[in-house]
């Protein structure tokens, strides 16, 4: 998710009045707290640092200070930074205000065409480690599947997934969702396979699977 008009009302008022607020990248969210004209201490939180600042973050909560936690492009926690410091805050006694806001698989979710009653969300695959046993696990799952995936590991990604699940299964590729470049690409996973070999992604990258047919 990349397009500036998709933050909520709400959420720029939070991001307002808070006295921190805690980002992915600081640069990516200054750009879209100078877009929105906001003046707030800004700060990184990341996979890198936020074991090395849970801590102090914490006790700053503690102490009476209200923060605000923003990722890149969706939902923080949701294959993004956030669980460690909600579990932290939420084991101190502190409060969580969860405001509802983008997630790049729900769009990608409904315009795939397929069944969107029962799915599981698997995020990233595993590179190397658990990534074979987790794979044949999940071509007996029948609930459509949802991946998160680069563009550079996509080609491969959607290879494993026609001989894990079979070349009968469906599928739907999107890519920079609500941005200016958005494309959504769906068929057979064969299908998907050839349209991404013959032109190479970019961009964030939602892969959605048909479950195992009945």
């Amino acid at each position: 998710m990349g397009n500036l008009a998709d933050i909520t009302l709400r959420a720029l008022e939070v991001l307002k009045t808070v006295d921190l607020i805690l980002a992915e990248d600081t640069r990516t969210s200054g750009f879209l707290l100078k877009h929105y004209a906001i003046a707030r201490p800004l700060q990184s939180f990341h996979n890198f640092n936020e074991h090395k600042v849970l801590s102090t973050l914490v006790q700053r909560m503690e102490k009476g200070e209200v923060m605000a936690l923003v990722s890149d492009a969706g939902t923080p926690g949701i294959s993004d930074p956030g669980f460690l410091l909600v579990r932290a805050a939420l084991q101190a006694g502190l409060k969580i205000e969860c405001l509802p806001g983008p997630t790049a698989f729900v769009p990608a979710l409904v315009k795939s065409g397929l069944p969107s009653d029962r799915f599981v969300f698997e995020g990233f695959l595993p590179h190397k480690k658990g990534r074979q046993t987790l794979l044949k696990k999940l071509a007996t799952e029948e609930r459509t599947m949802i991946f998160y995936e680069s563009p550079y590991r996509l080609v491969k990604t959607l290879e494993q997934f026609v001989e894990y699940f079979g070349p009968e299964r469906r599928a739907s590729v999107s890519r920079e969702l609500t941005k200016m470049f958005e494309e959504t690409v769906n068929g057979t996973l064969p299908d998907v396979v050839a349209h991404f070999q013959a032109k190479e992604p970019k961009g964030e990258i939602v892969i959605v699977v048909e479950g195992l047919p009945d």
